[in-house]
């Protein structure tokens, strides 16, 4: 269930503090499969089952770190909803993206958020979320990331 928040300006309350944590998601074989091919990533350690158990310091197939990274927008829809105020968000990009620990294709994934701050710009609100992607199996995260997102009102 989201955290909802009345208008963007609502989130500043929220500032320092964790908004929200996402349910769990499975990352199939075959979810990575089709991103390999979308972005023609088709390392061997991402498509290839039988060499990745036999030469991977993983032992199994793992997600590429992009797929893991795209798919924060996935998690903040579910994480977060705003009421009204928001005619559009976007994407504004990252300050700082690192990939910890590997994501074996099986894996259950999740996020979650914490607000770092709240900037008032001419058109819109620009927030700055850290994300925390982390596998159930896993003891480390598998991406942190510090993301912009801005609402235009």
């Amino acid at each position: 269930m989201p955290a909802v928040f009345e208008t963007p300006q609502s989130l500043c309350d929220f500032i320092g503090r964790e908004i929200a944590t996402t349910e769990w998601m499975e990352i199939s074989q075959e979810r990575i499969r089709k991103f390999a091919e979308v972005t023609e990533d088709e390392q061997w350690i991402h498509i290839d089952r039988e060499r990745a158990r036999k030469e991977s310091p993983y032992s199994a197939t793992i997600a590429h770190g992009f797929l893991t990274l795209s798919l924060m927008s996935r998690f903040a829809q579910e994480a977060i909803h705003i009421k009204s105020g928001v005619r559009m968000s976007v994407n504004y990009g990252l300050n700082r993206v690192r990939f910890p620990a590997p994501v074996p294709a099986g894996s259950k994934l999740r996020a979650s958020f914490v607000l770092q701050s709240i900037k008032d710009l001419p058109e819109a609100i620009e927030a700055v979320f850290a994300v925390t992607l982390q596998t159930r199996e896993g003891e480390r995260p598998c991406c942190v990331a510090e993301w912009i997102i801005r609402y235009y009102s």
